[in-house]
């Protein structure tokens, strides 16, 4: 088989330069380079809208050998910001593929690049933790990329681009609940785990008032996961003010965190983030350990949680980061891991099946 040609390279901020192989769209774009550790779901890693304005190393050596399939995207237009791989695979094996992956990329205008040592990035970015990526065409000159670099500012505006722009359904046969889901960069997959398990949902704007909360009625009203900083969407932590106590309130990961801002703890950015679908967490209500599927780049400071009514509900074995809180009182918990797990382990299902009985019991 024929070497394929190097013609397009990445420029990190800290001034290295890694050569590689085209693939998906060819467009010039800034992000914060990331890295994820999973080894299967790269089609819903590329449509989680929490990757938003991020170029994702992927650790797992070769990607793309299933293709994509129509039924697995975990937002219906992807936003992610690019994807580094070491071996890309363009002819998938899998008779659910629709199209490649180097298609949807190109479809949806992200970059992509092959023929990268990834365990070096990852490797950089655990000791040096976040920086800046550009993906560029190779021949551009080294001068040039490190002044785009230091002159493009990520944008903070990354909830707002995701969210829906107006309320929609998502309705099951036989619904026994009604949930209202805030879509900060909602994953399907949580709306698909809601209906199975018996319930309506109606998903609004993260920047839905109070009062139109209630104007639906809901039994509860669920928080999502989404992109970016979490002090940066002051109107959900001022939403979750206004309508905590009154229905039962389950949050997931960006979700989490603003959960925790509205009750008045603190949130830090981690120096390399959670990504991958293999973190231990473990239940300080239980004792037990769960594998579960992670990403985030921000976590919510334990000291914090301790001057506040809630309490500390799990925690990360490998980092002892805040992994859950609650508040009894209000029937309010979240978690900052994905116990919807798209990709990943199913160890903590249970967590939807307690915000229904919470929400049995308020009826």
């Amino acid at each position: 088989m024929e070497k394929a040609v190097k013609n397009r390279k990445i420029v990190l901020e800290d001034g290295s330069e890694f050569p590689g192989v085209g693939f998906g769209h060819t467009c010039e774009r800034v992000c914060e380079l990331v890295f994820n550790t999973s080894m299967v779901g790269y089609q819903e890693i590329v449509s989680d809208p929490s990757y938003t304005y991020q170029m994702v190393t992927m650790t797992y050596p070769l990607i793309g050998n299933y293709g994509i399939a129509d039924d697995d995207f975990e937002t219906r237009v992807p936003t992610i910001g690019g994807l580094i791989v070491r071996e890309y695979n363009n002819i998938p094996s899998n008779f659910r593929y629709t199209k490649t992956l180097g298609e949807t990329l190109e479809e949806y205008g992200i970059p992509g690049i092959s023929g990268i040592d990834t365990r070096m990035i990852t490797r950089r970015i655990r000791d040096e933790g976040h920086q800046k990526v550009l993906i560029t065409d190779i021949d551009k000159p080294h001068d040039e990329c490190m002044k785009i670099l230091a002159e493009t500012e990520i944008p903070k505006d990354a909830v707002s681009k995701v969210s829906c722009k107006k309320k929609w359904y998502s309705r099951t046969a036989h619904p026994k609940l009604e949930v209202v889901a805030v879509d900060c960069g909602i994953k399907l997959n949580i709306i698909r785990s809601l209906n199975k398990l018996g319930c309506n949902v109606t998903v609004v704007p993260y920047n839905t008032t109070a009062e139109e909360i209630e104007a639906l009625d809901p039994d509860g009203v669920f928080f999502s996961n989404g992109p970016g900083n979490p002090e940066d969407v002051q109107c959900v932590i001022e939403l979750i003010k206004n309508i905590k106590g009154k229905y039962p309130i389950f949050g997931i990961c960006l979700g989490h965190q603003l959960i925790s801002l509205a009750y008045g703890a603190k949130t830090y950015k981690l120096k390399f983030g959670h990504r991958g679908g293999n973190h231990p967490v473990k239940n300080l209500e239980n004792g037990k350990i769960e594998i579960t599927s992670q990403n985030h780049s921000y976590a919510v400071d334990s000291e914090s949680v301790n001057n506040t009514d809630l309490k500390v509900t799990h925690i990360n074995i490998l980092d002892n980061t805040v992994e859950g809180v609650c508040c009894e009182k209000d029937k309010v918990f979240s978690v900052q891991y994905h116990p919807e797990s798209a990709p990943g382990p199913q160890d903590s299902t249970y967590l939807f099946e307690k915000f229904i009985r919470l929400m049995k019991e308020g009826k």
